[in-house]
């Protein structure tokens, strides 16, 4: 191959760039339709859409606690045309399952978008009043105590371990496809409990689900008589920051392109109203910035998954 041989393959990528959209584009969705990822992604989809003049498709792929998705995406061409929204069980890929690449290193981050609001509800018809019910009937009842979560090592998991551990308990831990399916477990008396982000406001507000505690850095406002994890004398502040990562050597002027119309679609006012039903709020992440908190949590993770003995066993 002669040096004047990459020009043509140069231009070609430059070109693409430059007429970039031209076709669909796939947003993977870690979890199944319903609930705080998807709800937020739709609305964002259909102003990146109007934005960028092509269809934005949230295609769902839940399974392996959230990172089907990425996983997915890390084996696609970089063309731009294939995204996923990546959660924080991505950053424990690592240390849970056995794979040859780094979250951290080998995709494009594109763009940081909200975090979840999350917490422990239970059926209105529960006898656990309180978060420490719970755990009292836990102490004395160890591993009878369930509890539904949108997968195994997800955030909501892990948490709920750490909960366990703090006071000495044992829960029995139920894993689901998403949040949606684990509500609808704790509706129909599957389980006793649900670990879920906030996708469980419509229900409590309805009365059919009560909330025991909630993993903010404060008290939801939208339930002030509900303490924190912090004020149960657990010093865990959950939020579970996530965003949109493309594969790895997707052309930075198509990550501009993406980054650019994610960021005005943020700033619409259906969107923040969107997050609001689920009390949650925008956390904004350049592309960089995104990446370099990958790389923190990723430190984090392993710190986390060590502490709850639940790394990966070769």
């Amino acid at each position: 191959m002669t040096p004047f041989s990459f020009f043509p393959i140069a231009a070609s990528a430059q070109q693409a760039a430059e007429h970039y959209p031209d076709r669909p584009i796939r947003i993977l969705l870690p979890f199944a339709a319903g609930g705080s990822t998807d709800g937020p992604m739709r609305v964002l989809a259909k102003h990146v859409s109007e934005s960028l003049k092509q269809p934005v498709i949230i295609d769902y792929r839940p399974g392996a606690g959230g990172t089907l998705a990425t996983q997915t995406v890390y084996s696609m061409k970089p063309d731009g045309y294939t995204l996923a929204v990546a959660v924080a069980g991505v950053y424990r890929m690592p240390y849970t399952m056995k794979i040859n690449w780094d979250p951290s290193s080998d995709l494009t981050y594109v763009i940081g978008i909200t975090g979840y609001a999350f917490g422990v509800v239970v059926p209105a018809s529960s006898p656990f009043k309180t978060m420490n019910d719970m755990i009292a009937y836990a102490k004395q009842h160890p591993g009878v105590v369930t509890y539904g979560t949108p997968g195994v090592a997800t955030t909501n998991h892990l948490t709920m371990e750490r909960v366990a551990m703090k006071f000495g308990v044992k829960f029995n831990h139920i894993p689901y496809k998403g949040s949606g399916e684990s509500l609808q477990a704790l509706m129909a008396g599957q389980v006793d409990s649900a670990a879920e982000t906030s996708a469980f406001v419509p229900l409590v507000q309805t009365g059919k689900l009560r909330v025991l505690t909630v993993w903010g850095q404060e008290r939801m406002p939208r339930f002030p008589q509900i303490p924190t994890l912090r004020e149960l004398g657990i010093d865990i502040v959950q939020s579970s920051p996530w965003g949109l990562v493309a594969p790895k050597g997707t052309d930075p002027a198509i990550v501009r392109k993406l980054h650019d119309a994610f960021k005005e679609a943020m700033g619409k006012e259906d969107f923040k109203k969107m997050l609001a039903q689920f009390d949650m709020t925008p956390e904004y992440r350049s592309s960089a910035d995104f990446q370099a908190f990958a790389a923190a949590a990723m430190k984090n993770e392993k710190a986390t998954i060590e502490q709850l003995g639940l790394n990966l066993k070769q």
